[in-house]
Protein backbone atom coordinates (compact mmCIF):
# COMPACT_ATOMS: atom_id res chain seq x y z
CA UNK A 1 0.00 0.00 0.00
CA UNK A 2 1.63 3.45 -1.04
CA UNK A 3 0.82 5.74 1.89
CA UNK A 4 2.28 9.01 0.62
CA UNK A 5 -1.14 8.94 -1.70
CA UNK A 6 -1.84 12.79 -1.94
CA UNK A 7 -5.65 13.17 -0.42
CA UNK A 8 -8.21 14.72 -2.72
CA UNK A 9 -9.74 17.83 -1.34
CA UNK A 10 -12.81 17.22 -3.17
CA UNK A 11 -13.45 14.56 -0.85
CA UNK A 12 -15.28 15.64 2.76
CA UNK A 13 -13.19 13.80 4.71
CA UNK A 14 -9.80 14.34 3.37
CA UNK A 15 -10.68 17.93 3.23
CA UNK A 16 -11.25 18.07 7.26
CA UNK A 17 -7.96 16.31 6.84
CA UNK A 18 -6.05 18.69 4.86
CA UNK A 19 -7.11 21.36 6.99
CA UNK A 20 -5.38 19.49 10.05
CA UNK A 21 -2.49 19.85 7.88
CA UNK A 22 -2.31 16.34 7.28
CA UNK A 23 -1.59 15.73 3.06
CA UNK A 24 -1.33 12.47 2.18
CA UNK A 25 -2.92 8.71 3.53
CA UNK A 26 0.89 8.58 5.52
CA UNK A 27 0.24 11.51 7.84
CA UNK A 28 -3.71 10.72 8.77
CA UNK A 29 -2.25 7.13 9.34
CA UNK A 30 -0.31 8.58 11.43
CA UNK A 31 -2.42 11.16 12.94
CA UNK A 32 -4.78 8.46 14.12
CA UNK A 33 -2.20 6.40 15.01
CA UNK A 34 -1.05 8.51 17.92
CA UNK A 35 -4.58 9.01 19.03
CA UNK A 36 -5.46 7.77 22.69
CA UNK A 37 -7.56 4.65 22.96
CA UNK A 38 -11.11 5.92 24.29
CA UNK A 39 -14.77 6.04 22.61
CA UNK A 40 -16.01 8.86 21.13
CA UNK A 41 -19.32 10.67 21.97
CA UNK A 42 -21.63 8.36 19.56
CA UNK A 43 -19.19 4.99 19.05
CA UNK A 44 -20.73 5.16 15.39
CA UNK A 45 -19.44 7.52 13.86
CA UNK A 46 -15.87 7.42 13.25
CA UNK A 47 -15.44 10.96 11.75
CA UNK A 48 -15.43 12.06 15.87
CA UNK A 49 -12.08 10.83 15.76
CA UNK A 50 -10.68 13.58 14.24
CA UNK A 51 -12.91 15.88 16.63
CA UNK A 52 -12.78 14.66 19.72
CA UNK A 53 -8.66 13.25 19.27
CA UNK A 54 -9.38 9.76 20.41
CA UNK A 55 -10.90 6.72 19.35
CA UNK A 56 -11.69 2.93 20.29
CA UNK A 57 -10.39 0.10 17.69
CA UNK A 58 -13.76 0.68 15.46
CA UNK A 59 -13.76 4.15 14.96
CA UNK A 60 -9.94 4.96 14.25
CA UNK A 61 -10.01 1.79 11.86
CA UNK A 62 -13.49 2.99 9.67
CA UNK A 63 -12.27 6.56 9.63
CA UNK A 64 -8.91 5.35 7.83
CA UNK A 65 -10.87 2.58 5.62
CA UNK A 66 -13.80 6.06 4.73
CA UNK A 67 -10.54 7.99 4.04
CA UNK A 68 -8.98 4.98 1.79
CA UNK A 69 -12.08 5.06 -0.20
CA UNK A 70 -12.54 8.58 -0.83
CA UNK A 71 -8.60 8.66 -2.25
CA UNK A 72 -9.23 4.87 -4.40
CA UNK A 73 -6.60 3.03 -1.93
CA UNK A 74 -8.70 -0.21 -2.58
CA UNK A 75 -5.89 -2.76 -1.22
CA UNK A 76 -7.02 -2.00 2.59
CA UNK A 77 -9.58 -3.55 4.01
CA UNK A 78 -11.58 -3.19 7.64
CA UNK A 79 -11.99 -6.09 9.18
CA UNK A 80 -14.49 -7.12 11.99
CA UNK A 81 -12.66 -10.29 13.86
CA UNK A 82 -13.45 -12.27 16.96
CA UNK A 83 -10.25 -13.33 19.16
CA UNK A 84 -9.49 -14.79 22.74
CA UNK A 85 -9.04 -11.63 24.79
CA UNK A 86 -7.13 -13.12 27.56
CA UNK A 87 -4.04 -11.95 30.07
CA UNK A 88 -1.38 -12.35 27.97
CA UNK A 89 -2.70 -10.66 25.21
CA UNK A 90 -4.42 -8.06 27.21
CA UNK A 91 -2.80 -8.16 30.48
CA UNK A 92 -4.89 -5.39 32.03
CA UNK A 93 -8.19 -7.72 31.54
CA UNK A 94 -6.56 -10.11 34.16
CA UNK A 95 -8.38 -9.18 37.46
CA UNK A 96 -11.81 -9.09 35.58
CA UNK A 97 -11.50 -12.65 34.34
CA UNK A 98 -10.18 -14.22 37.57
CA UNK A 99 -13.01 -12.23 39.46
CA UNK A 100 -15.51 -14.75 36.91
CA UNK A 101 -13.09 -17.42 36.32
CA UNK A 102 -12.94 -16.70 32.92
CA UNK A 103 -9.51 -17.90 30.95
CA UNK A 104 -10.65 -15.32 28.17
CA UNK A 105 -13.96 -13.86 26.36
CA UNK A 106 -14.43 -13.37 22.76
CA UNK A 107 -13.80 -9.76 22.00
CA UNK A 108 -15.22 -8.38 18.68
CA UNK A 109 -12.32 -6.40 17.46
CA UNK A 110 -11.95 -3.85 14.38
CA UNK A 111 -8.39 -3.60 12.29
CA UNK A 112 -7.14 -3.44 9.01
CA UNK A 113 -5.20 -5.99 6.68
CA UNK A 114 -3.47 -4.76 3.56
CA UNK A 115 -3.31 -8.31 1.81
CA UNK A 116 -2.07 -10.93 4.48
CA UNK A 117 -0.91 -8.11 6.75
CA UNK A 118 -2.89 -7.23 9.93
CA UNK A 119 -2.45 -3.33 10.54
CA UNK A 120 -4.18 -2.43 14.16
CA UNK A 121 -3.39 1.12 15.22
CA UNK A 122 -5.73 1.21 18.28
CA UNK A 123 -3.06 1.50 20.70
CA UNK A 124 -0.45 3.59 19.50
CA UNK A 125 1.91 0.01 19.35
CA UNK A 126 5.17 -0.96 17.36
CA UNK A 127 4.68 -4.53 18.15
CA UNK A 128 2.95 -7.33 16.60
CA UNK A 129 -0.83 -7.54 16.96
CA UNK A 130 -1.57 -10.05 19.84
CA UNK A 131 -4.72 -10.84 19.40
CA UNK A 132 -3.95 -12.39 15.89
CA UNK A 133 -2.95 -15.90 17.44
CA UNK A 134 -6.44 -16.23 18.84
CA UNK A 135 -8.67 -14.98 16.42
CA UNK A 136 -11.16 -17.24 15.54
CA UNK A 137 -13.37 -15.48 12.96
CA UNK A 138 -13.07 -12.76 10.63
CA UNK A 139 -15.18 -11.12 8.34
CA UNK A 140 -14.63 -7.83 5.74
CA UNK A 141 -17.19 -4.74 6.55
CA UNK A 142 -18.21 -0.96 5.46
CA UNK A 143 -17.06 1.58 8.34
CA UNK A 144 -20.73 2.11 8.41
CA UNK A 145 -21.19 -1.20 10.06
CA UNK A 146 -19.04 0.07 12.92
CA UNK A 147 -22.00 0.24 14.87
CA UNK A 148 -25.15 -1.78 15.03
CA UNK A 149 -23.98 -4.36 12.77
CA UNK A 150 -20.80 -5.09 14.89
CA UNK A 151 -22.30 -4.71 18.25
CA UNK A 152 -25.62 -7.24 17.21
CA UNK A 153 -23.10 -9.72 15.43
CA UNK A 154 -20.53 -9.73 18.66
CA UNK A 155 -23.68 -10.07 21.10
CA UNK A 156 -24.85 -13.08 18.80
CA UNK A 157 -21.06 -14.88 18.65
CA UNK A 158 -21.68 -14.14 22.95
CA UNK A 159 -24.82 -16.13 22.99
CA UNK A 160 -23.49 -18.75 20.96
CA UNK A 161 -20.44 -19.63 22.94
CA UNK A 162 -22.27 -19.39 26.03
CA UNK A 163 -24.09 -22.38 25.10
CA UNK A 164 -21.11 -24.20 23.43
CA UNK A 165 -19.25 -23.63 26.48
CA UNK A 166 -21.97 -24.36 28.50
CA UNK A 167 -21.30 -21.80 31.09
CA UNK A 168 -23.32 -20.98 33.78
CA UNK A 169 -23.47 -16.85 33.11
CA UNK A 170 -26.27 -15.62 31.52
CA UNK A 171 -25.64 -13.18 28.32
CA UNK A 172 -26.19 -10.26 30.75
CA UNK A 173 -23.46 -11.02 33.28
CA UNK A 174 -21.15 -11.58 30.16
CA UNK A 175 -21.60 -8.50 28.55
CA UNK A 176 -21.25 -6.92 32.26
CA UNK A 177 -18.02 -9.00 32.23
CA UNK A 178 -16.64 -7.81 28.88
CA UNK A 179 -17.70 -4.48 29.68
CA UNK A 180 -15.36 -4.38 32.96
CA UNK A 181 -12.49 -5.98 30.48
CA UNK A 182 -13.27 -2.71 28.23
CA UNK A 183 -13.26 -0.61 31.13
CA UNK A 184 -9.85 -1.96 32.46
CA UNK A 185 -8.35 -1.15 28.80
CA UNK A 186 -9.60 2.35 29.16
CA UNK A 187 -7.85 3.08 32.25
Amino acid sequence: MDKSIKLSPAQPLSKVCLDKGLSDFEAVFNFVKQLPYGRTTNRSDFTQVLQEHKGTCSTKHALLKAIAIENDIDDLKLCLGVFEMNPKNTPKIKYVLEQYHLDYIPEAHCYLRHHDDIIDITFNSTTEPSFSETLQYEVHIEPNQIGDYKVTFHKSYLKTWIKNEQLHLSFNQLWKIREACILAISE
